[in-house]
């Protein structure tokens, strides 16, 4: 049984090096998630200024459109006058034009409106986009940074990980299935030491009949409550 404990406390030194490892890598996670939610959020600012800029271009080709259905429409009318000979009719074709001069020069304000609206979008998008490269430029280093750590660790994880697989050769298969079992359930770990006649985990106390097993070295005993493997601890732990 002493092999045995041995075995599982190896497999468990190997087991808390992967976590260890998958930690520095799960703390690196925030500040890129910080640099990303900074990108994201100049992205999204550009990416509404070319909205805006399409949104203000569509504008003034409507109106683009429009004006010149309208001029097209006048000179129908100024054609019409030329061949009009009664004065009541001409009076009328007079009116319109009139009319539709004056809608004319309104729209053409308009146009000249969305058109200084496309020019000021056009600015904002171009400040967006420079805003965007300044971020990309700022971040740049960090982010090199950070790829080298994720880098460097992934490589350390796979090492540790296949250190942990090596050493699982090592565990009967029915303790190395309890070991992996135990893993699966909420405590960190899958082997704790009695203290003091209660489970090192979750510190319930352990019948004596079976804190006798496990001081003897016969036997290592599944905690009641929280499951995890309780084993005698020697003096040095």
């Amino acid at each position: 049984m002493q092999s045995d404990l041995e075995s599982l406390l190896n497999l468990q030194a190997k087991h808390k090096a992967v976590m260890e490892v998958e930690a520095e890598l799960r703390s690196l996670e925030p500040e890129l998630g910080e640099l990303d939610a900074v990108l994201a959020e100049a992205e999204a600012e550009l990416a509404a200024r070319h909205t805006g800029v399409a949104d203000a271009d569509a504008r003034r080709r409507e109106l683009e459109g429009k004006i010149e259905s309208y001029r097209i429409m006048q000179e129908r009318r100024r054609q019409r006058l030329e061949w009009v000979k009664g004065a009541k009719e001409a009076s009328t074709l007079m009116a319109e034009l009139d009319l539709a001069r004056s809608v004319l020069a309104r729209e053409e304000g308009e146009w000249i409106r969305s058109a200084d609206k496309v020019q000021e979008s056009e600015r904002l998008a171009a400040e967006a986009e420079l805003k965007v490269q300044e971020v990309r430029v700022a971040q740049a280093p960090r982010r090199e940074e950070l790829a080298a750590a994720r880098e460097r660790l992934l490589e350390r994880l796979a090492e540790v990980r296949a250190t942990r697989a090596e050493a699982t050769k090592s565990v009967k298969r029915p303790l190395l299935d309890v070991f992996e079992r135990v893993l699966t359930g909420r405590a960190p770990l899958a082997l704790y030491p009695l203290q003091n006649g209660a489970c090192g985990h979750c510190f319930t106390t352990v019948p004596l009949h079976r804190q006798q097993k496990i001081r003897s070295g016969t036997s290592i005993e599944a905690c009641e409550a929280c499951g995890v493997m309780v084993y005698a601890a020697t003096a040095e732990e």
